[in-house]
């Protein structure tokens, strides 16, 4: 099972107390995930689609809880991709259609008795705190998903209207988040890419079980991010001190083996006596073996002292055999 169907199956569990808490969740599902279709001038039926069983059970235990229908769920197995199942419910014209529609705020009468659809989130839906996080988990459950945190940070609401992708958008970011929007294949997608802000979210919806294993997985990311970092600063560091530890033993090597150590004057040539025989010790290291000790600036301003004079050889040298 994926993260994504956790998560929806965790939400389908939860059933308002209050009826509009209730109302406000359906009504994000229909606006999401429901297919509105007109018999003549004012016959209507709704239909619901989804390819998950609990959610097809939410649907059902709320229709119920609110208009007292009994729903028959169709089951069709899907012929293309995985051949999963689909669960069909379908609330015909004489079922009071038109009445779930009209009070879940999907659709609003005319005073010409004409109807249409609004895809604005009901006002009433905004007044009350409960109701918004129900019209979110709605929302979620007919038109949303969610990666799983092992592979990206990413949660969506997908819609066809881009009326209600703003409302959408709103309502989230009224809980101090920060969703947007992005236009895909002829939908509206409202998401979140923020690790902290999806906790957020799910945590609003009632997905507490979800949260904690998304929260366990980033924290665990984070950690081994943390760690690669510190070690990857740690080896580049050992490698910087490694090739200019081999460069200055270069350089003294070359002095010794043209000029001679002796060539230098007594605290450069220290420094060198001391460089050739502890090779793979720090600037610090270096330092505390002087008498009186030495810190590490000033042992690298030494040892910048020796480079010099190495390039200053090499120079004299290469000028007399272009002379010769």
């Amino acid at each position: 099972m994926s993260f994504s169907s956790a998560v929806k199956n965790e939400l389908s569990r939860i059933m308002p107390d209050r009826r509009c808490c209730r109302l406000a969740e359906l009504s994000a599902i229909v606006r999401t995930g429901g297919i509105i279709k007109f018999h003549g001038a004012q016959r209507i039926s709704l239909r619901m689609v989804t390819e998950n069983a609990a959610i097809a059970r939410k649907v059902f235990s709320l229709l119920k809880k609110i208009y007292g229908l009994n729903l028959e769920i169709m089951v069709k197995k899907n012929k293309h991709l995985k051949k999963n199942y689909s669960y069909i419910m379908e609330i015909t014209h004489g079922m009071g259609a038109k009445t779930v529609l009209q009070q879940t705020g999907v659709m609003n009468k005319n005073r010409d008795e004409s109807i249409n659809i609004d895809y604005r989130i009901p006002a009433g839906i905004k007044k009350s705190r409960c109701c918004c996080r129900s019209y979110l988990r709605g929302a979620f459950l007919g038109g949303g998903s969610v990666s799983s945190p092992d592979k990206a940070y990413h949660l969506e609401f997908v819609t066809n209207s881009g009326q209600h992708a703003d409302h959408l958008r709103n309502l989230i970011n009224a809980f101090g988040l920060n969703s947007k929007i992005v236009e895909r294949k002829g939908n509206y997608v409202v998401y979140l890419k923020e690790g902290e802000q999806i906790v957020d979210l799910l945590n609003i919806m009632g997905a507490h079980n979800a949260l904690l294993k998304f929260e366990n997985t980033r924290i665990y990311k984070e950690m081994r991010n943390n760690v690669n970092r510190i070690v990857n600063c740690e080896t580049a560091n050992l490698t910087k001190t490694i090739n200019a530890s081999v460069k200055q033993i270069e350089n003294i090597e070359y002095i010794r083996d043209t000029a001679g150590l002796n060539s230098l004057p007594p605290n450069l040539r220290e420094i060198a006596e001391l460089r050739l025989n502890y090779r793979e010790a720090s600037l610090k290291e270096l330092g505390q073996m002087l008498t009186p000790p030495l810190g590490k600036s000033g042992i690298n301003h030494r040892l910048r002292k020796i480079e010099q004079k190495a390039e200053d050889i090499k120079t004299k040298r290469d000028t007399k055999r272009h002379r010769s």
